[in-house]
This record gives structure tokens, C-alpha cells and sequence, in this order.
């Protein structure tokens, strides 16, 4: 038997402002005669397969049923009866429900109804945009071969060795120091070292502090001011003034390896090939400055939809997308350290600006894929799964493994559809090409 839950015919006052403009309510009434059949009815479906100390298997009494189970079926009685009502209110007022719906029990003087209040957001109405008055800066960067040089010189340093050295400590050199800083003449915290490595130019440390080391020899030793920038992560020492006593204990220079054969097999040449090598690592880099330049388009592009399109987003839909983005990072940061993360606190709040973000350009492009028609078709998909598979040493077996399961291509298909906006939305603003440094590409720090 169905249950016969009724809704009332109007939405319910606010009896508050509302704290979002997507909030609605609606009030849900429940016949209580029909509940109690439907409770009666589960209750009578349990009662076959219950097992009690005495009774036969169904043959327990139904006032021991409800006496133990009568809590459960009315529990789950009033959420069906609720759900369907909910359901068939906000689809006779075409709302469009985001989330799920808060409900809050009414008081009532009715003897025949159970009254309710179910508190819950819409989504925001989205017209597309005119994006003719947008621009958009994509940047441009042609592979050459000063790109590939650098990419190469790029290699050799992480495949550099140290030797010790006797002389001063010069750019590039690794140095060996112990090192005490005091505040107002007393030792603080975080300021002392011992057998401390810093490769002078890489701006581990304060620059300020690795210029008073270089040119000094292993066995001198100096004392310097130093002044911590403003906005240093330790407010106890922002904009402070300290003296630092130093002293070198080694210094080593940098030995970077040949690029000869032994080099080549070290990147996976395995007959030690020069030419193939370059040619491998020409390929690779081609790839990954394309990449590049695309998510730098695709990031203009998203931040050009969300401006031109500000909406109000869903809490609950942000929330959720906090919960996950938490997850996330909780099971990135067990998977990098190898300890669980239960002690360390993680606030909501770290989370909150990248979820609202990404709320608001899922609401925004799913508008604009329907009224563009700008859903994957299978030709892209599949040609995007074999571009991808091309930076695999068996491209062939990451095909077969995305087709394997057609879930795995789920990824895929957002993927494209991004692209597809992607390309849409610069077919219609106006693109500004500028160039690029390769550094700036590929996020290389400057040291200076």
C-alpha cells in the first residue's frame, strides 16, 4: 500500500529572513491514519522472518514486533511518506532542487496530520553571456632549440654530485654550516642549526643569509644582522631585526654530469644515443608546454565565465564540495608522509574559496553545454585517450585500460567538455596572443 502523504498548496512564509536567496521552504503534511497503516504493513512483512527466544519463526506476536521494531518502521514510514511528499510538491512548482532538503517538524494542533517545514536551495537561474565584449590573453611560446637546451642544463642539475673544494663558497656551491641567530641577544626558535646543507643561489634560506655565507672558507666563521621581511610565516620575527653567527664547515662545488651516453641511459636511452635522446626530450617538452599553455588559456577562460556570469551558489552543494576537497587532502597528505592524519586538525575554511569556485563554474558550464550542445562526442574522447597515452612508455595498454571499463572514461568526457567550452568561449571573445618566457611557463624560480 502506498502511503498517502499530502502537501500543502502554497510555499511557507519565511518566518525569518532568509540567509540565502536560493533558500525556499515548503510546508509537507503527513495523513497520520495512512502512516499508521504503512507502519502496520512493514511491521507484519518483518514479523515473517523474525526469530524470538519461544516463537516459532513467524509466529512471534505483532505487539512483541512493534514493541521492539515499531520505533524503526515509524522512523522509516515518515521518511518515505516525507520524501514523496517532497518530491511531488517542489515537481508541481518545477523547482529545481539543490542538495537535500532540511526538514523540521511543524507544531500542529491537527489530530488527523503530522506538519511539517522542509527548508532547501535551488539552483541559481543562469542566462548565458554575450561574451563579445571579453577579452582573453592566451599566451604563445614555440619550442626551440634554446627551450631544449635549457630543458637539458634543467636535467643535469638534478643529476648534479658535490666534491669538496678549498676555497671560499661561491654561487651554485653547497655549504656545510652551523648557525645561531639570537633575538635581542637570546637564542629563539627555529634559529639554530648543525651540519645544516644549503646550496647557495637556490634561495633555501633567506637570501640575505646565504649572501653573508658565500665567501666564506670552510673553518671561518661571521656574525651578521639580519632582517626578516614583513610578511615572514613567523609573526615573532616579521620585520625583525636579528644577529646570526655562522660558521662554515665544508664547501663543496657542483660537478654537473656530461651529456654523453652514460647520461642518455640515465633518461631511459637504453643504447645510450645522444641524438635519440634530444630528440625524446624535444618530444616530451613539445608536449608539456602544450599542455601548459593550455591549462593557462583554459584558467582565463573559467576566470572570464565566473565574472561575466556571477551567481549565487548552492551552501549545500559547497559544503559537499568542501567535504571532498578535505578528503583529498587528507588521503594526499597520508599517501606522501605514510601517517594517518586523524590528531591533525584540518579547518573547512582552507577549503571554502576553491569549493565555491568550483560549485559556480560546474552550475555555469553545464548551462553553457546545453545551450551550445557541447557535450564529449566519442571521436574526441578517444582521441584524447590516445594523445594522453602518448607520454606512457605503452601507450597501447593505457588505451585498452581507459576502454576496459567505460567508468574510466568518465574523467575523460569532463575533460573534453572543458575543452569544448574552452574553444567555444574563444570563438566568441576577443583572444589577445602574447608571448611567454619559458620560465614563466614551466613556474622556474628566478634566483638572483
Amino acid at each position: 500500500m502506498e502511503t498517502n502523504a499530502t502537501t500543502s498548496t502554497e510555499a511557507a512564509p519565511q518566518s525569518a529572513p532568509q540567509s540565502s536567496v536560493l533558500e525556499r521552504s515548503l510546508d509537507l503534511s503527513v495523513v497520520i491514519a495512512d502512516l499508521d497503516r504503512e507502519i502496520d504493513q512493514r511491521l507484519k512483512k518483518m514479523g515473517r522472518n523474525i526469530r524470538m527466544p519461544g516463537f516459532r519463526p513467524g509466529k512471534v506476536p505483532f505487539k512483541l514486533i512493534k514493541q521492539q521494531y515499531g520505533q524503526e518502521a515509524y522512523v522509516e514510514a515518515l521518511n518515505e511518506a516525507l520524501g514523496k511528499a517532497f518530491d511531488e510538491a517542489v515537481k508541481a512548482r518545477q523547482m529545481r532542487v539543490a542538495g537535500s532538503p532540511r526538514i523540521e517538524a511543524k507544531k500542529s494542533e491537527s489530530e488527523t496530520n503530522l506538519e511539517f517545514t522542509a527548508v532547501f536551495e535551488v539552483f541559481p537561474e543562469i542566462q548565458v553571456a554575450d561574451l563579445a565584449g571579453v577579452e582573453i590573453e592566451r599566451p604563445t611560446l614555440e619550442v626551440g632549440e634554446a627551450e631544449l637546451e635549457d630543458t637539458l642544463s634543467v636535467l643535469r642539475r638534478q643529476r648534479v654530485r658535490y666534491a669538496p673544494v678549498d676555497r671560499a663558497a661561491a654561487r651554485g656551491d653547497r655549504v656545510t654550516v652551523d648557525f645561531l641567530g639570537r633575538k635581542d641577544g637570546e637564542p629563539f626558535q627555529g634559529g639554530e642549526g648543525r651540519d645544516h646543507s644549503v646550496v647557495l643561489g637556490e634561495n633555501a634560506m633567506l637570501p640575505d643569509f646565504e649572501n653573508a655565507v658565500a665567501g666564506l672558507a670552510a673553518g671561518e666563521s661571521k656574525t651578521f644582522e639580519l632582517t626578516f621581511p614583513a610578511d615572514y610565516h613567523s609573526k615573532d620575527l616579521a620585520g625583525q631585526t636579528v644577529t646570526f653567527e655562522v660558521t662554515v664547515k665544508q664547501v663543496e662545488a657542483a660537478i654537473l654530469p656530461e651529456i654523453d651516453a652514460e647520461f642518455a641511459r640515465s633518461l631511459g636511452i637504453a643504447d645510450g644515443d645522444i641524438e635519440k635522446m634530444r630528440a625524446e626530450i624535444e618530444n616530451n617538452l613539445r608536449r608539456e608546454v602544450k599542455n601548459r599553455l593550455k591549462s593557462r588559456v583554459k584558467n582565463q577562460v573559467m576566470d572570464a565565465l565566473l565574472k561575466v556570469h556571477p551567481i549565487e551558489v548552492p551552501r549545500t552543494l559547497v559544503e559537499r564540495e568542501i567535504d571532498e576537497l578535505a578528503q583529498d587532502a587528507r588521503e594526499d597528505f597520508e599517501a606522501r608522509s605514510g601517517r594517518k592524519m586523524k590528531d591533525f586538525p584540518i579547518r573547512r575554511e582552507w577549503f571554502a574559496d576553491k569549493a565555491r569556485r568550483r560549485v559556480g563554474l560546474g552550475l555555469v558550464l553545464a548551462e553553457i553545454v546545453k545551450a551550445h550542445e557541447l557535450s564529449a562526442r566519442p571521436e574526441q574522447v578517444k582521441a584524447f585517450v590516445e594523445e594522453a597515452a602518448q607520454s606512457y612508455e605503452h601507450p597501447e595498454e593505457v588505451i585498452r585500460w581507459h576502454y576496459a571499463q567505460p567508468e574510466r572514461l568518465n574523467e575523460i568526457e569532463g575533460a573534453v567538455i572543458e575543452d569544448n567550452v574552452v574553444d567555444w568561449a574563444l570563438s566568441k571573445a576577443r583572444v589577445i596572443d602574447r608571448p611567454i618566457a619559458f620560465d614563466d611557463l614551466m613556474g622556474r624560480r628566478q634566483h638572483v
